[in-house]
Parts: structure tokens; sequence; C-alpha cells
């Protein structure tokens, strides 16, 4: 019979008369450390609508739809905390690292429906002007001028919006079958500037 070391025996008498460790959660609000991983909250201001925290979700929490209104093409990006497993590929994978941040908040428990505990934003849509299906979200397009500095002028769509954006040009409406190569300097989609540049 093998007798139990000392050493076991001091930190099971240490143990037995010291304070408990655990918190007095719910009793008392738990606070925990800085690098604690609680559920994410988008940040309308800093996010471009870009779209690849939805990309990098391991549970599908992160979503986003494009849909058409009265104004416009919006891309709707929603979060449900309910089935977040708070892992952060959302947060290290964002492009301006500030539009999607875990919080310290653990809790969400809730007596409501589970389909409740989510955070939406929209964001608006740049179309092409021949076939006015969306491109990328205008904030994406703005956080890519100012990322590549001058050398965005080698994007013909690219110099098209700042000209636009700055009121320095007019839009005008035509159709797919009216396009040809003097249209490469207007905000196109990738087939439409493919048929302006190839095909015609």
């Amino acid at each position: 019979m093998k007798y139990p070391k000392l050493r076991e025996i001091k930190k099971a008498l240490s143990a037995l008369f010291s304070k408990a460790y655990t918190t007095s959660f719910p009793f008392r609000p738990h606070i925990p450390f800085l690098s604690f991983r609680g559920k994410p909250y988008f940040y309308e201001k800093d996010c471009i609508g870009c779209g690849a925290c939805v990309n990098v979700c391991p549970t599908g929490a992160l979503s986003m739809l494009d849909i058409k209104d009265k104004n416009g093409y919006k891309r709707i990006l929603k979060i449900r905390w309910d089935i977040c497993i708070e892992c952060g590929q959302c947060q290290l994978n964002c492009l301006t690292e500030k539009g999607i941040i875990l919080s310290n908040e653990f809790d969400i428990s809730t007596t409501e429906k589970r389909e409740l505990l989510y955070q939406s934003i929209e964001k608006k849509l740049v179309t092409c002007e021949v076939c006015h299906q969306p491109i990328a979200p205008y904030d994406q397009i703005i956080w890519t001028i100012k990322k590549l500095g001058p050398l965005y002028t080698s994007n013909t769509s690219l110099i098209a919006f700042t000209q636009e954006h700055i009121k320095l040009r007019e839009v005008f409406s035509f159709t797919a079958e009216e396009i040809g190569r003097e249209d490469r300097f207007r905000i196109l989609c990738s087939y439409c500037r493919r048929k302006a540049v190839v095909t015609s």
C-alpha cells in the first residue's frame, strides 16, 4: 500500500482552511480579465461591410444579406449571440481591426426568445452603372481608396467613384447593349468591365 505524499496532504489541508476562490455571481457582478473573450459587437462607424467576418465564422453565427429597397441595394450584417462560441475569428480577420470587437460580456441568459439575441447593422452598396447589380459596400470602397493612396488611380472604377463622391461627375443611365471601350471610366462590375474592354 502506497502512502500519500506529504505535499498532497499539505495542499489538501491548505485548501480546506483557505477562502473559496469562486465568485459570488450572479449575486454580485463578475468582472472578467481584460483578455476574456465575450460576445462580439459590430461597430458601425468602423465596419466597412466587407463580410470577411462572415466568411471565417465557424458556427454560422454571422450572416450577411444583400437586399434591394426603394433607395437601392443595402447589405445587412447580423450576429446571433445564441450560437456564437466567442472564438475571436471575426475580430482577428476584420480588415479595419475595429469593425467587430469581442467584449467582456459573458452573461446572455434570458427568459425571452433566443431569436432576439442578435445585433444587426446596414451598409449601403455601390451598384454597377450598366447592369445595376451590387458591387461592394460604399464604406469598403472608401476604405480601399484611403488604403491604396495615390495607387487607387490604377483602377478606373475607383477613379469614377471618387469623381462621383466629390460631385465632379454626373451619372448617366445606359444599358448593357450600349457599352463600349469609352465606358471603362464608369463604375462597373467585373462582368460589364470585361464586356467594355474585351468584347467592344
